[in-house]
């Protein structure tokens, strides 16, 4: 570390380049939430509040996490049967 420091007068070679980070807007972007009143069991909301406070979150974003994950996986329009009667999503 007592290395001493030698300074060169050379000529640096700089490019700029393309700002390429997203705005500061574009981090704060929240999803449009509807407030809803809802009546969950008491185990339910202790399990989520003891999760939260272990992933140092919220439980309610867990929630809504958690029923953004069901829609995503279920949100598939139903299969027409050769009938026309709807079949059930994932139904053989």
């Amino acid at each position: 570390m007592n290395a001493k420091i030698k300074y060169t007068n050379e000529p640096i070679e700089a490019k700029i380049i393309q700002d390429f980070l997203p705005p500061p807007e574009a981090l704060a972007f929240r999803e449009e939430g509807v407030k809803i009143t809802i009546a969950l069991s008491k185990k339910s909301i202790e399990f989520f509040k003891s999760e939260a406070t272990k992933h140092h979150t919220q439980y309610q974003r867990m929630i809504r996490r958690l029923i953004d994950s069901y829609v995503d996986a279920y949100d598939k329009p139903l299969i027409q049967r050769s009938n026309g009667t709807p079949q059930k999503r994932g139904a053989p």
